[in-house]
């Protein structure tokens, strides 16, 4: 098992603090931004002790690093009033924040060659999460600065990279050291549960799985003729 150079676990620090920063833009929340980076420490601890990377244990600790952060978006999302979305978040900065999924791409194959994570987690593999991270300041380009592409197109967008991350989360869940693991079983994916590692299930993925659920639910309030979703539009 190689090691992971420091200038890479750096590099995915300032990737971390970089979605922090995009996903602030986007609403502008102080309590929000205060409980993230709560969250973001206690996981962080956790991680450098080792918790996570213990095995044998029921429930499997990686179960931890996912579950309570995607449980909270999706009870969080549910809960919030349409119009408090669509006045509060800005549509291109939703857009925008995943270009984060390049830099996280990129650390995702330094840890692959570590021998941390299988090549299906990487593009190499099956995990085509890059091309999201590429589009989007293209799609923000032409949606927001030429107009090119309308509503329907960042619709669409939208929901071909939800699918691409859930994806890569399917693959990433099965190929952990859990009781259900069904892939990977040579080189299975232990990288997520070091640290600095362990801010990517815990706080990217749950932050990108946001900003997709919240750009849906605006775009399709556009097609039901919301009013409020219609004034967020045509301010940015």
């Amino acid at each position: 098992m190689g090691e992971i150079s420091t200038s890479i676990v750096i590099f995915f620090i300032f990737t971390t603090i970089l979605t922090l920063f995009c996903f602030y833009q986007t609403n502008k929340s102080k309590k929000q931004l205060l409980s993230i980076s709560i969250w973001m420490v206690v996981v962080g601890i956790l991680g450098y002790l080792g918790f996570y990377q213990i095995q044998n244990t029921i429930p499997p600790r990686f179960v931890f690093l996912l579950v309570p952060s995607i449980l909270f978006v999706i009870i969080h999302f549910f809960l919030t009033r349409n119009n408090t979305i669509s006045n509060e978040q800005n549509l291109k900065w939703l857009t925008l924040l995943h270009t984060i999924r390049v830099p996280v791409e990129i650390v995702l194959y330094y840890v692959f060659i570590a021998g941390l994570i299988p090549d299906l987690m990487t593009f190499e593999g099956y995990n085509y999460d890059i091309l999201c991270g590429i589009s989007a300041p293209i799609i923000y380009y032409t949606v927001f600065v030429k107009k090119w592409i309308g509503k329907k197109g960042l619709l669409i967008w939208n929901f071909i990279c939800l699918g691409l991350l859930v994806n890569i989360l399917t693959i990433a869940i099965l190929s952990a050291q859990t009781p259900i693991q069904q892939l990977a079983f040579d080189q299975p994916n232990i990288g997520v549960t070091y640290f600095p590692f362990v801010w990517l299930p815990a706080v990217i993925v749950p932050i990108v799985l946001y900003s997709h659920l919240v750009s849906i639910k605006i775009l399709l309030e556009f097609r039901n003729n919301n009013t409020a979703a219609n004034n967020v539009y045509n301010q940015c």
